[in-house]
């Protein structure tokens, strides 16, 4: 019943604790693996589907931040066959020990992981397998720990090539040489290395992993697994990239996260319903979306339960979300639930789960460029108020004409 790829024990653990600040305001009242995607999907739906057609059936999910929706989403592993009687889906929650009675919520990914080294170690891997739960991709796990027994790595980190060099920023970056061997690794650096990243997918021999995590943890080291346990790995020499062929987002940001909607819109994803590799998600059953004779629709993807019957051009319209007779939606995400009443325009915008934008409001700008615009969950925006671009609604507030720049302030900017 245990995994085992190229004759080696695989343990899977998905990193799904973070905050996700940066996509504030959908992750105020949810773990960020748990927003949804194409109204359909969860974050967090991709890495698991990845995992379970790549024949890893040994899942270990870290949460911290917010786990109970994400708890509810993950329904034991059965949406993904991991509900089983040995191994399977297994749920990490933050924890108290006899070493720790007050308990202690991680400091980090890297920190995460020395937390949990105990376990590894009764688990037994050969291999361990550490992924994010926020990314947007498809790949076959298998191929990479191939790849990683043929080269005889320590770690091998799947990279992706960005488009922009400048966006590597943002990332672990670094440069590899003909061999695929890692050369060279900087955190987040100041100065880009090149547009080679890594794609937050690691293979690492266990026994390095955690005897490296010890030492690390004997001299206050740990953090994220950028600042230290990467750096650590790569001087030994024995780092090796695998090239992740193929479309790949980390939607950490409004901006990608919109970006990412609009790619798969255009065409640039992948194949979502592909009978080898469909990606998977835990769903209710819901009644068909109703298209009004009044609905004009260019370029959407509409879910099961919405009811469209205004204007939808470049959007997603999430389940049971309801776009009324003479509203417009353009260049939008409306979650599930949400509804955009009579009159109503939204454009560059996300108008998260059962939120409400009244009769004749304005929510977004209307350029190209513009910043987009987040109407939280469940929040409402009063008929006749108009919210610009770059501006939030917090969950469950409610702007008024006039109130506008109280209510709905701009938002930060993300790094």
């Amino acid at each position: 019943m245990t995994t085992r790829i190229a004759r080696q024990k695989v343990l899977a653990i998905v990193l799904a604790g973070g905050r996700g600040s940066r996509l504030s305001p959908l992750t105020d009242e949810r773990a960020k693996p748990a927003v949804p995607f194409l109204g359909t999907y969860r974050l967090i739906d991709f890495t698991l589907s990845n995992l379970v057609h790549s024949g890893v059936q040994d899942v270990w999910v870290i949460e911290q931040y917010l786990p109970h929706g994400l708890n509810d989403h993950l329904s034991g592993g059965r949406p993904w066959d991991l509900d089983r009687t040995r191994g399977g889906l297994v749920v990490m929650p933050p924890f108290s020990s006899p070493d720790n009675e007050d308990g202690e919520f991680s400091q980090g990914n890297a920190h995460a992981l020395a937390q949990h080294a105990h376990l590894i170690r009764e688990f037994g891997p050969d291999l361990v397998l550490v992924l994010s739960a926020d990314h947007i991709y498809r790949l076959d796990h298998a191929e990479v720990i191939r790849a990683h027994q043929e080269s005889g790595a320590s770690v091998t980190m799947v990279t992706t090539e960005l488009d922009d060099p400048a966006g590597a920023t943002r990332f672990g970056n670094v440069r590899v040489d003909d061999q695929g061997r890692v050369t060279e690794f900087a955190y987040k650096p100041d100065e880009p290395l090149g547009p080679t990243v890594t794609a937050e997918v690691f293979v690492y021999r266990a026994d390095v992993l955690l005897g490296t995590l010890e030492a690390l943890e004997r001299r206050g080291e740990l953090g994220d697994y950028g600042e230290y346990l990467l750096p650590e790995l790569v001087a030994r020499g024995d780092a090796y990239a695998f090239a992740l062929e193929g479309y790949w987002m980390d939607v950490g940001t409004l901006d990608a996260y919109l970006q990412t909607h609009r790619d798969f819109l255009d065409g640039k994803g992948f194949a979502l319903d592909d009978p080898e590799w469909p990606f998977i998600t835990s769903s209710l059953a819901r009644p068909p979306a109703h298209i009004a004779r009044t609905a004009h629709l260019d370029d959407a993807f509409v879910c099961g339960g919405a009811v469209v019957a205004g204007e939808v051009t470049r959007s997603v319209i999430g389940p049971n979300a309801v776009v009324e007779a003479g509203a417009v939606v353009r260049d939008s995400v409306v979650q599930p639930g949400a509804a955009v009443r009579a009159g109503a325009v939204v454009s560059r915008a996300v108008v998260d789960t059962g939120a409400e934008v009244g009769a004749g409001a304005g929510v977004g700008g209307r350029s190209a460029n513009s910043r987009p615009t987040v109407v939280g969950a469940h929040a409402r925006v009063e008929a006749g108020a108009d919210i610009g671009p770059g501006r939030v609604v917090a969950p469950h507030a409610v702007v008024r004409p006039g109130e506008e720049d109280e209510t709905a302030p701009e938002a930060e900017r993300s790094e």
